[in-house]
This record gives structure tokens, C-alpha cells and sequence, in this order.
């Protein structure tokens, strides 16, 4: 018979290229893993993994055993879902992947409704950038993401998810009381280009819009301080050392000496949505928290 689990360790070993990486991702130890690979190839009579350097890489069996692997854990994640009645209490662990701001915004109002209604089933809560919680949802090491895109910036979903809609946030420019631009009613691409900005580091998604809000300009203005942190910026804002693109989502009272003014052309709104894997849609616990997550967004 072939174990399940093994061919999980497997896949994790494909995925992130590694056995260390896969043990961190599964929560074992490496040996843990190496002993169930092992043990997969005692059971199958071939070799899954070859020594390179001071990696891993898979055979041709491997590779076969990982796609094949795949479908059949899908398989049997849609026979668990199919066989709980429809009226069945969600019990059980969920992981949820999300990214900050929806932590305090929707995540945490999420969490105790939960644990009050719900005592049986534990939400396990991870941040993580929308492109990490979807991959990791496909993977099958989240259950469940919170993902956000800028509009103008998409977000890819592979065909094995599922998505839907809960509500779209928008993002204000934050400036210091004594700018000039604190009294304007809406500001404008052009009326920011010659500010001093603090803005999320390269490589995120805030970033990339921040790119894409300025791309109908003839430059991008100077970014002093770059701060993964939103109370990082509003800070710096509060000290007159920077402006600051910060969402509405989670943010919170802002101190005396900051300004919140909307942007235009174009206005930055950013659709959250909860992603989940099709075979999973059935399964108590993950519809029981779509529509919780319902309930509580802003």
C-alpha cells in the first residue's frame, strides 16, 4: 500500500527543491522526511531521488510518482469533502494564510467569532505576500488565503483554486498636517512626483502598484524609506520625513499630525478575495469560514 504521507514528503521535496525545505514546510524534521521518501521507494522497488551537489534532484519515477501523487491526494481530499454531510459541524485545523493589514482588519474579528461559535475547530493563522498564500493553498500546505491585488497588478490563480470576491479597499496618501498638499480634497499622480516617499521594499505588492500608479509619468518619485510595516510609514509621516500610500484596511486611528487624502487618476483599490482549493469546497470547515469571513469583512 502506498502511504500518503510519504508521497506528501515527496512533493514538498519538488516543491521547495530541498529536504530541509520540505521538513520546515511540513513541520518534520529531515531525517523525518528522508525516512519517508526512503521508505516510498522501498515500498515502489525504484529510486525517487539522485544526489547533486549538496541537493536533491528527482528520477523520472519521481517525477511521475510527484504529478501522479498530486491528482490522487486531490482525489481523496474531494472524497473526504464529499462524505461529510452538508450539515455537519466544521471541526478540525484550518490554515490560513493573509497578508497584514487583513490580520487586524479581518483576520482577528474572524478568529474570535471562531473560537466562539465554533469551539472544535482550530485557525491556525500565517502572514505571508498573496503570490506566497495561493502557491502554498495549491500545494496543499494552507487550506485557506486571504489574497489582495491592486487593480492594474494582477494575481494569477492556478486551475485547481477556487476564488471569490469579499470587498474592495482603497488606499489614501498620508501627508504631515503642515504640507501644502494636506488641505487638497483629492490628489493626483502628478501632484506627488516631487515628494519624498516611504513605500514597501521591491519585490511586494504594494511596491509593484506604487510602480504602476506612477508608470503614466515621466518618473518616479525619490523613496528614502523603504518599511514592510504600514505603522512604520504613518510613523515616519507623523515626523515630517515622508509621505506614504497606506490602505484604509486595518490602519487604524492616525496620529494628530498625520492627513489622510484620497488619490485619483487612478484611484488605488485593491479587491480582497478568499482562495481555496475546488476539492476542498464541500468540506465543512472551509465553507463555514467563507461565510464567516462574509460576515466580518469591513
Amino acid at each position: 500500500m502506498i502511504d500518503l504521507a510519504a508521497v506528501d514528503a515527496l512533493v514538498a521535496v519538488e516543491r521547495t527543491g530541498t529536504v530541509h525545505a520540505a521538513a520546515r514546510d511540513l513541520g518534520y524534521t529531515p531525517s523525518a522526511v528522508s525516512q519517508q521518501v526512503k521508505r516510498l521507494e522501498r515500498e515502489l522497488g525504484v529510486r525517487l531521488l539522485d544526489r547533486e551537489g549538496r541537493g536533491v534532484v528527482l528520477t523520472s519515477a519521481g517525477r511521475r510518482v510527484v504529478d501522479e501523487g498530486r491528482v490522487l491526494r486531490e482525489q481523496v481530499e474531494a472524497l473526504r469533502s464529499r462524505l461529510h454531510d452538508a450539515g455537519a459541524r466544521p471541526t478540525g485545523t484550518v490554515r490560513l494564510g493573509t497578508f497584514s493589514t487583513a490580520v487586524r482588519g479581518v483576520v482577528a474579528p474572524l478568529a474570535a467569532a471562531v473560537r466562539a461559535d465554533e469551539p472544535d475547530l482550530r485557525l491556525v493563522v500565517q502572514e505571508a505576500e498573496p503570490w506566497e498564500a495561493v502557491a502554498a493553498v495549491a500545494a496543499g500546505t494552507l487550506d485557506l488565503a486571504l489574497v489582495h491585488h491592486w487593480e492594474g497588478v494582477g494575481i494569477s490563480l492556478p486551475p485547481s483554486l477556487r476564488s471569490e470576491e469579499l470587498f474592495r479597499d482603497e488606499a489614501d496618501v498620508l501627508v504631515h498636517r503642515t504640507s501644502p498638499l494636506a488641505g487638497r480634497e483629492a490628489l493626483t499622480p502628478a501632484d506627488l512626483l516631487d515628494e519624498t516617499w516611504v513605500c514597501t521594499p521591491d519585490g511586494t505588492i504594494c511596491y509593484e502598484w506604487f510602480c504602476h500608479m506612477f508608470a503614466r509619468e515621466p518618473r518616479v518619485p525619490r523613496i528614502d524609506y523603504r518599511c514592510l510595516e504600514f505603522a512604520s510609514q504613518v510613523e515616519l509621516v507623523a515626523h515630517g520625513l515622508a509621505v506614504a500610500l497606506v490602505p484604509r484596511l486595518g490602519r487604524g486611528p492616525l496620529p494628530s499630525g498625520v492627513v489622510a487624502v484620497p488619490v485619483r487618476e487612478p484611484v488605488p483599490t485593491r479587491p480582497v478575495s478568499v482562495a481555496w482549493r475546488a476539492t476542498m469546497t464541500d468540506a465543512p470547515a472551509v465553507r463555514y469560514l467563507r461565510e464567516r469571513l462574509r460576515a466580518v469583512v469591513p
